[in-house]
């Protein structure tokens, strides 16, 4: 248990699980709390379909605190989170303490965000380009990144008080509303994630982010066609 073997299981996490926005499909129920990880285990990793943060990282949790990490659970927002659904534990994440330091751990954000794990201070971090840091408000937290030419962005807001899968609850009660609500749609979104070695890529709605090195190019898909050849490669790994 060491901070290079970390690294390495964060990194390479990444790189070999897509995030899958329509990896759980919504309008079959909302599982937040009390999943069957057998089964998330067989659709995420085994059959290659990756998932959302609920699945991926309480699978990641589990296998720290099997592997003997100090690992604790995390709850964040982002911005659209907190405007569109109103509560703070709309992301799942880990923070793990280690040798006096604490990380935060997170591999199941769609990105674009930190590749390996963060750690916990008032220093500017850069990975593969890319700038972190973290602005404390009173007791809340926030994330902010940003590529070689473009400004500070927020990731996520979080807190340090450890969290448990219940809390989640509060979640699942207002996901399950808002779907129940007339001319909603069936729960689905078009939110897909991959890491490669020096970057990232994402897919947001027709949106397609490329980040490498540090380097950020947006495109605007438009052709249905390319559209789900792009996703089709980020879920099979050669995106990049």
């Amino acid at each position: 248990m060491d901070i290079a073997t970390l690294r390495r299981l964060h990194k390479n996490h990444l790189m070999a699980i897509p995030y899958n926005g329509a990896g759980e499909d919504l309008s079959d129920g909302v599982h937040f709390v009390d999943p069957d990880e057998n089964v998330i285990f067989e659709t995420t990793v085994v059959n290659g379909r990756g998932g959302s943060c609920f699945q991926l990282n309480r699978l990641f949790f589990r296998l720290l605190r099997e592997l003997g990490y100090d690992v604790t659970l995390m709850a964040g927002v982002t911005v659209e989170g907190r405007e569109n659904i109103g509560v703070e534990v709309e992301h799942m994440f880990s923070r793990v303490a280690l040798d006096g330091d604490e990380w935060l751990v997170d591999v199941g954000y769609p990105g674009p965000s930190y590749v390996k794990p963060l750690l916990i201070s008032d220093t500017v971090q850069t990975q593969y380009g890319c700038q972190y840091r973290l602005i404390h408000r009173e007791s809340e937290i926030t994330l902010q990144r940003r590529g070689l030419v473009s400004r500070w962005s927020v990731v996520y807001s979080f807190t340090m008080k450890s969290r448990q899968w219940t809390d989640w609850r509060e979640l699942e009660d207002r996901v399950r509303k808002i779907l129940a609500d007339a001319g909603q749609d069936d729960g689905k979104e078009i939110l897909f994630g991959r890491t490669f070695e020096n970057g990232q890529v994402v897919m947001k709605g027709r949106r397609y982010l490329t980040v490498r090195d540090g380097r950020e190019e947006v495109r605007t898909i438009t052709d249905d066609g390319e559209h789900r050849m792009l996703i089709s490669r980020i879920l099979s790994g050669t995106s990049n």
